[in-house]
């Protein structure tokens, strides 16, 4: 049976660049580490390192291996930690960036639960729409909702669920401009939108069976806040694509309607990234898995949540 002891060995060597300093860090003798990664060599039949007398690299099938070998460390160092947290009172810092509109629907409601769960705990919350690098600007966790996690580099990605942006519009201005029924009815309705380019903005939705449709619009109101533009849509100055997050108690009170409800945008993802699995303090994994089951438990939107004072 394969010796799990080689991978980490392997990993420790190409990560502190050498025999001689794993060793130290692993308090095993550089000989023994060296024979080690031999053998390792040897069973699976590949050449992992090219050595030479001033330094080691890695070749091709090595980097690949070496990749996987991390992977493993981290799984079994996370699960160290796992029973660590189960035994540790979750307290310290905790650095978190969000979106504007998540933290005014959804995260603004559920941390102060999440804060009279765990008393030792402090947040940090900074609220802002731009990207944000979380290494360099010293953040543990940032959220984000996304079409995709393509983005997310050699961050972590913690999937929270999905979410789905909605075509809505008041039911004044569906009297006054007429309900469509195809998408080409779409152009005879005012719009408002976060953003338009020379004056123009373009929204792709998809349709029974797949099918799409780009709809192409002069709006007649821009605003990069979408609280400022579900006022707007609310007083029946456009129709206007908002996150189901935001206006779920509108539709259910009738104040917003949807517009051909058959069309929407793709899905979002509601995600967590962080720097690494590894070295996570308990508060921030009780932190990921608090707002894990929140979102299972009520969905994105928690309009349980939204109600409290």
């Amino acid at each position: 049976m394969q010796d799990l002891n080689d991978l980490l060995y392997f990993a420790e060597v190409v990560d502190r660049g050498g025999f001689a300093a794993a060793g130290r860090a692993l308090g095993v003798p550089k000989s023994r580490l060296s024979r080690r990664v031999a053998e390792l060599e040897a069973r699976l039949g590949a050449r992992l390192l090219q050595r030479t007398t001033r330094k080691l690299s890695l070749t091709a099938v090595g980097e690949q291996f070496h990749r996987h070998c991390v992977a493993m460390r981290e799984d079994a160092q996370a699960a160290e930690d796992a029973v660590a947290q189960a035994q540790t009172e979750p307290r310290g810092i905790i650095r978190v960036a969000c979106p504007v509109t998540l933290a005014q629907t959804t995260l603004g409601p559920l941390l102060p639960q999440f804060l009279a769960r765990y008393p030792q705990v402090k947040v940090d919350l900074r609220i802002s729409n731009r990207p944000v690098d979380l290494v360099e600007e010293g953040f543990d966790v940032a959220l984000r909702v996304r079409s995709t996690l393509d983005d997310s580099g050699s961050l972590v990605v913690k999937n929270l669920g999905t979410t789905q942006t909605l075509l809505v519009a008041s039911p004044a201005q569906l009297a006054r401009q007429g309900v469509p029924k195809t998408t080409a009815d779409l152009a005879r309705l005012d719009t408002v939108s976060m953003s338009a380019a020379d004056g123009r903005t373009v929204w792709d939705l998809l349709g029974p069976d797949g099918t799409t449709y780009s709809f192409q619009h002069r709006p007649r109101y821009v605003a990069d806040d979408l609280l400022t533009l579900k006022l707007a849509v609310l007083r029946g100055t456009g129709i206007c694509l908002l996150p189901d997050y935001m206006c779920s108690d509108e539709i259910r009170d009738q104040s917003l309607v949807r517009v051909l409800p058959d069309w929407a945008p793709r899905p979002s993802i509601f995600h967590a990234v962080f720097p690494s699995r590894r070295g996570l303090i308990p508060a921030v994994r009780r932190f990921l898995d608090f707002l894990g089951e929140a979102v299972l438990r009520e969905g994105v939107a928690h309009p349980a949540m939204t109600a409290m004072p």
